[in-house]
Order: structure tokens, then C-alpha cells, then sequence
């Protein structure tokens, strides 16, 4: 054997070389290159992000305009990673004006460890529109992950208004639809809730935590790259072009993320699941995706664990008015945006799709129209699986514990279906068994219980306003030390003569924490003969109201409408404005117990009919938490549901069922000013609202509404609404009856509480 000096100066290079990299990267946390990010300037600046405007110098002229948003937990740079071969390369080379939304990290911004979610969708509502009017033109809205969440959600705040279309990369939409190994929903929402009340509130997730998390959501892969790295550290040149990903993704790409803002995303999108449903709040307004109008392209990752398939596809029945397209890839949930997928096949189908819809190019066939239910070939799709991982073994043990977590939460999920409602139930029926004559019960009492146990929770929604049990309770609160002031004791009959707004609720929820009785009127009736007829002492009246309760010749209580509107005061009418009262000057005397109303005693007194046909119906404490608990149970009305009230509150099934029900049941109340058929199909989908109770003489339909006697049709689970269960109350009558009901999730059903109603 022929000796030769390589077979030792090879080996002995390779090792150098090896180390002398390893050192450099142990002392500077990776390899010296030189692949520069594009150049851009930071166009405007302000405390909740910074806008940044990618090669500037150039002339913007006739030029479509991107707007892409990075998600919380991930650097603005994931856009330029690759250089040349990202986003920003990519899409600017192809004539695209690009801007980036930049958040920074909450742990070097003013402020930034309490930034909610709210406080991210208007930064970006504001880029859009520093970007509008600096560009003259609406923008293509671009988001990653939770970025695409908030381009749904902050176009759906403006309705639309400046964009132009929407594209998402592995931003879920339907949690229900994502939950690994078939867990049973009802057990991740309690799990949500709880570290979003108990854990996102003392705990901050740091970058660091971020870091980790992300690598063991896929343990193999990460494992795998790094063991690519370390075989690979005496070729230099080999690593440099990957280099900056490589940093990008082990500690430079990461930013910590704020409680309150995961906090907002466990309780809205996972607990609630309000991406879908609608009624997820921005800023006390309640916002639905069937807002949405514009043009929507979502890339989904065939193995993306994190923005599974079924979860993205939800923005196809989340957003009904919308067109919605997909573009399936192989990749995972990074590869979506970064890496040799995305520069050959990702961004170069957004470039496309931007000319598409600019008439400069046709639709690739990779794009195609959305459906819900896609055919999938399991085989396909675990061969798929195996080649994407590159490591056969670890990937058939994951198949293989996958199945069997499967079939554990398939089980699961069945028995739970089995019991859960039957365990939501039992502790409402048990207190409501409970309930001997001397027992406190009360609507009061039950608003102040919710109120202790979870004060920043909606209680009602009214006019695209949220308010919550906290702002709620102090308007009681207020009311309460007016009505004092003005007279009223416990046992005194008070008329409430009021159209549908929050003072009408607050007025019956006040009267019920001092132990009057309410007298509910209807608007329009025969307010003299009904106050004579009840013995009524005194009435409430919001200012629309005043001059017929006036006319009953009783001492008037106005209420409603703030302390800035003028009243028309009938002449010799005894009126006090409430809102004129100060409340902080008004002593509580020492008789006063809040919410004193004892089981047997009399509660509220209904009053209907007309002429000789007036009727009364007296109604105790007992006979309302009969209802209210009762409607709560058979609707299995839980914190998830939102309640919406057709039916006035001076009505028997507004206020035994909708409102006893919601509050029993822990749910929120949306409240409609009429039964407004447009308003309704808008409000239904905007408050998210899956259980809509109507009064024995009127009905509502999810969708859509024709001339009478209509075809009575309550769509559950559908593209068109949201997962509706009717909660009728109110008196059979004939007429239009329900034709059909549709159902096609396993929450979603409908609860028919009479046997028929007419439109």
C-alpha cells in the first residue's frame, strides 16, 4: 500500500476546520456571512409598532401595494430571512410595493408585556391606513400564523374598508377542527380558561420559552437539523447560505409574547372558538369574519401541526360573503414561509395571485377555490408524512402513539358527549331543588354572583357595543342609590316603561337588588289602566317614553340616554331625571341590603293583553329561577353561548327564558332593538350568537328572510350562520311553523321549547 501524505492532512484539515468554526459559532453564536437583509426605512413609528417600507428609493407609482404581518411570538424579519429568496426579495422582483408591520418584543417596549389583542388589531387597522394614504391605493393584507389572524380580524373591523385582498400562511381559524389526538373540546376550553385566568396572568412567556416551545412541537425535525449542522461544521461554505436561517430560527427570530394578549387568544379563539362563531370583541365592539368581503387566499401546510388543515379551511364558512381559494403545500408550519418551499413555491404563488387579481396573469393552477370538506387518501397522506420527516423511525413510533392517542381521545370524546351535558345540569338543578320559600334568589343576586367570579366577562352585547359583568354592575350600582334617592323601598311596585337598551336592564336588575318590584309595560299599551291595575307608585321611563308614563299621572323616573339630552317635561308632571343624581352623593341608608328577594316573594308582574282582555301575571323569585335555571339546562347554556334576545324584556320569554337563561347559564345576552329581519341575519353573525330565543309570536331565521308566512328554516353549523338553537317561549299559535333544521357539528343543535310559532 503506497503511503500518501492526504490520507493525513485530509482528515487533520477537517478537523481544524471543524474546530475553528465550532469556536467561532460558541463565541459568536454563528458563522461570520454575507447575506444582507433588503434595505428598507421605518416610515412611521409609533408605541404599539413600527412600519417599515422595503426598498424605498424606488418609485411606488402604479405599483400593487403588500402589507405583511409577522405574528406575535416570531421577528418581522421572518419576511427577509432568506434574503433574495424571501418575501420581501421575491415579491419586490416581481414589482410589488412591500411594507412590514413590526411589533418589536414586549420586553424592550414601553409597555409591551401589557399589550392585549385588541391593542394589535388597531396598530394594524392604523398601518393600513398610514399605508393607504401614503400609497394612494388599497393593499394586498398578508399574515403568518397569528399575522393572518389579525389580517381577518382587523379587515373585519374596518369592513373591508382599504383592502384589497387577504392572504394567510397556516392561520387557523376553526380550533374545534385543529385539536390534536381528538381531544374533546369541552376539556381543552376548560384547560384554556384556566391558564388564561391563572397562568398567562403571573407568568410571561419570554423569548426563550417561545424558542422551546416551537422546537418541541416537532422534537425530530429540530433534533435532526442540528445533527445536519454538526456534520456539516468543517464545510464552510456549504452552511453560509443557510446560516442566517439557521441563527434566525435557534435564538434570533424569536420575541416574547405578552399575557394578556395570549390570555385574549385562549379565551376568544380556543375557549370560544369565536374566529368561527363570531361575536369576538375588539375594544367592546363585537366583530364577526362574515364581515369580511374582499378576496381571501389561505396557504395550507399538508403537514403543518400547528395550523392544521381543517383549522385553516374554517375561513370558508367563518366568512360566507367572501371568496375564499387555498393553495396546498408539502410543508410544515415554518416552511410555509421560510425555506426552499417557500421561495420555489409559496411566494412566487403570491406573486401571481397579486397579478391575478391586478388582470395581469391567470390564476395558477395551483390556487383553487376552498371547500370545506376535502377527500383526503390516508395513505397518501402518511406517505407524505414520512418522506416529508426524513426520519423513518422516529416518524412511524409518532404514527403509531398518534393512532393509539386517537382511538384514547375518540373515547374519551364519546363518553364525554355522553355525560357533559348531564354534568353542566346537574349543579343548576340541584341549587334550583334546593330552593325552599325562605331561600335568596334573585335576578340581582345571580348578576352579582357572575360579577364576583369573573368581572371583565361580557354580560351583554347592544348596538355592536359590548359591556361587561363589571361596567354592568356599577351602572346597577348607580341606578340603585338613584332609585333611593328617589324614594323607592323594598316592596315597592315600580313600573318599568322602556324600550330595549342597556338602562331597561339595568333598571329591572337595580329594582330586583333593593327588593322592589318591577311592573314591566310595554311601550305602546295601556300604561294608565295597568298602573292602576297593579298598584303601581311610581314608573322608569327612558326619555322616548316619558310623556306616556307622564299621562298615567304617577311620579315619573327618567333614565337613559346620558346626562346631556334635554327632556320634553309635560307640564304638572312630577319628573326626576336619575342621571342628574350623583350617585357618590348618595348615602346608602341602613335598612339597605343588597339583593334581600326571598324565594316566595314577588318578583316582577307581567302585564298583557288590552281592554278587557288585560291580564297579569305575577311572578316570585321562585318561579323566575324555575325558568331561568331550567331554560339554562334544557338549552345547555354554558359561558361559550351568546344568548340572542329577540323578545322584549317587558315580554314573558325575554325576560323568564332569554334573560334568566343567559344568566343562569353564565352566557352573554346580546339584545335587538326589534325583530329587524336584516339587522337580525347581521347582528346573529356579528355577535357570534348560537342560541337565539323568540317569543311565542314571532320566529327568526339564521339566513335568510321572505315575504310572510315564510318558510320557518334554523341552519346550524352551516356556511351561512353560525351553530343557532332556537329557544322558543310565549304561547303556541298557529301560522308558520319550522320546516327543517340542519346541523353539522356535534355542538350545534336545535332546542324547541313550544310546539309552534308563526312569523
Amino acid at each position: 500500500m503506497k503511503f500518501d501524505t492526504r490520507t493525513l492532512t485530509g482528515p487533520a484539515r477537517r478537523l481544524m476546520a471543524t474546530a475553528q468554526n465550532g469556536l467561532e459559532v460558541i463565541r459568536f453564536g454563528g458563522l461570520a456571512h454575507d447575506v444582507q437583509s433588503s434595505p428598507f426605512e421605518v416610515t412611521e413609528r409609533k408605541r404599539m409598532y413600527r412600519l417599515r417600507h422595503y426598498f424605498p428609493d424606488e418609485p411606488a407609482a402604479d405599483r400593487p401595494v403588500a402589507l405583511l404581518v409577522p405574528p406575535l411570538m416570531v421577528n418581522a424579519d421572518i419576511y427577509d430571512v432568506n434574503a433574495e429568496g424571501g418575501a420581501v426579495g421575491i415579491l419586490h422582483r416581481a414589482g410589488i410595493d412591500c411594507w412590514v408591520l413590526d411589533f418589536g418584543s414586549p420586553a424592550t417596549e414601553e409597555g409591551g408585556w401589557q399589550r392585549d389583542l385588541a391593542d394589535h388589531v388597531l396598530a394594524l387597522s392604523s398601518a393600513i391606513d398610514t399605508v393607504n394614504e401614503l400609497t394612494g391605493r388599497g393593499v394586498h393584507l398578508m399574515g403568518y400564523s397569528q399575522g393572518g389572524m389579525f389580517a381577518y380580524q382587523a379587515t373585519a373591523f374596518r369592513y373591508g374598508k382599504g383592502v384589497q385582498s387577504i392572504v394567510t400562511f397556516g392561520s387557523p381559524v376553526d380550533i374545534v377542527a385543529g385539536l390534536p389526538f381528538g381531544l374533546p373540546y369541552g376539556l381543552v376550553s376548560e384547560v384554556a380558561d384556566f391558564v388564561a385566568d391563572h397562568v398567562l396572568t403571573r407568568l410571561p412567556i419570554t423569548d426563550a420559552m417561545v424558542r422551546v416551545g416551537f422546537q418541541l412541537l416537532d422534537p425530530v425535525k429540530t433534533a435532526k437539523a442540528r445533527i445536519d449542522f454538526l456534520r456539516q461544521l468543517h464545510d464552510r461554505e456549504a452552511l453560509l447560505p443557510k446560516e442566517r436561517q439557521r441563527r434566525f430560527l435557534e435564538h434570533d427570530g424569536w420575541v416574547g409574547y405578552s399575557g394578556p394578549a395570549a390570555a385574549d387568544l385562549l379565551k376568544q379563539f380556543v375557549a370560544h372558538n369565536r374566529m368561527m362563531s363570531g361575536g369576538f370583541v375588539i375594544r367592546d365592539q363585537p366583530i364577526s369574519l362574515a364581515e369580511l368581503k374582499c378576496p381571501i387566499l389561505a396557504f395550507v401546510g399538508e403537514v403543518d401541526d400547528i395550523g392544521q388543515p381543517a383549522a385553516v379551511r374554517g375561513i370558508v364558512r367563518a366568512a360566507p360573503n367572501a371568496e375564499v381559494y387555498e393553495a396546498t403545500l408539502v410543508a410544515g408550519h415554518f416552511g410555509l414561509v421560510a425555506g426552499s418551499t417557500a421561495t420555489n413555491q409559496t411566494w412566487p404563488l403570491v406573486r401571481d395571485w397579486v397579478n391575478w387579481l391586478g388582470g395581469n396573469a391567470e390564476l395558477p393552477d395551483q390556487i383553487a377555490p376552498m371547500h370545506e370538506h376535502v377527500a383526503a387518501d390516508r395513505q397518501a397522506t402518511a406517505a407524505t408524512r414520512v418522506v416529508h420527516t426524513a426520519a423513518t423511525l422516529a416518524e412511524a413510533g409518532a404514527g403509531i402513539g398518534a393512532a393509539f392517542g386517537s382511538l384514547a381521545g375518540n373515547a374519551l370524546r364519546g363518553s364525554k358527549e355522553l355525560t357533559g351535558e348531564a354534568a353542566r345540569a346537574l349543579p343548576r338543578l340541584t341549587r334550583l331543588g334546593m330552593i325552599q320559600p325562605h331561600t335568596r334568589i334573585s335576578l340581582g343576586r345571580l348578576l352579582a354572583e357572575q360579577q364576583r367570579n369573573a368581572p371583565m366577562r361580557e354580560l351583554f352585547l347592544f348596538d355592536d357595543r359590548v359591556h361587561t359583568h363589571a361596567a354592568v354592575g356599577a351602572r346597577i350600582d348607580n341606578v340603585v342609590r338613584g332609585l333611593i334617592s328617589a324614594g323607592v323601598r323594598p316592596g315597592t311596585r315600580v313600573g318599568v316603561l322602556m324600550e330595549t337598551r342597556p338602562s331597561a336592564l339595568a333598571s329591572v336588575a337595580a329594582l330586583s337588588r333593593i327588593g322592589a318590584v318591577a311592573v314591566l309595560l310595554a311601550p305602546g299599551g295601556e300604561t294608565a289602566r295597568a298602573v292602576e291595575s297593579t298598584g303601581t307608585t311610581v314608573i322608569v321611563a327612558d326619555p322616548e317614553n316619558l310623556r306616556a308614563a307622564a299621562a298615567a299621572g304617577t311620579r315619573v323616573l327618567v333614565l337613559g340616554g346620558g346626562n346631556a339630552r334635554a327632556l320634553d317635561i309635560p307640564d304638572g308632571a312630577d319628573v326626576v331625571d336619575l342621571e342628574q343624581v350623583d350617585p357618590a352623593a348618595v348615602a346608602l341608608p341602613g335598612w339597605f341590603r343588597p339583593d334581600p328577594g326571598l324565594a316566595r316573594e314577588l318578583a316582577f308582574i307581567l302585564v298583557t293583553g288590552t281592554g278587557d282582555k288585560l291580564d297579569l301575571k305575577y311572578i316570585t323569585n321562585h318561579r323566575w329561577a324555575l325558568s331561568a335555571f331550567g331554560t339554562a339546562s334544557a338549552a345547555d347554556l354554558d359561558r361559550r353561548d351568546t344568548v340572542y334576545c329577540l323578545a322584549p324584556l317587558h315580554h314573558s320569554s325575554g325576560l323568564l327564558v332569554s334573560l334568566g337563561g343567559a344568566v343562569a347559564g353564565g352566557s352573554r345576552i346580546a339584545l335587538a332593538r326589534s325583530l329587524d329581519p336584516p339587522s337580525f341575519a347581521a347582528e346573529v353573525h356579528r355577535y357570534g350568537s348560537p342560541s337565539s330565543p323568540t317569543p311565542g309570536p314571532c320566529c327568526a331565521t339564521s339566513s335568510t328572510w321572505k315575504p310572510s308566512p315564510p318558510a320557518i328554516r334554523i341552519r346550524s353549523g352551516c356556511s351561512s350562520a353560525p351553530a343557532c338553537r332556537p329557544v322558543c317561549g310565549g304561547a303556541p299559535s298557529s301560522g308558520s311553523r319550522p320546516r327543517g333544521c340542519w346541523s353539522s357539528t356535534p355542538r350545534s343543535r336545535a332546542t324547541w321549547c313550544s310546539p309552534t310559532w308563526r312569523a
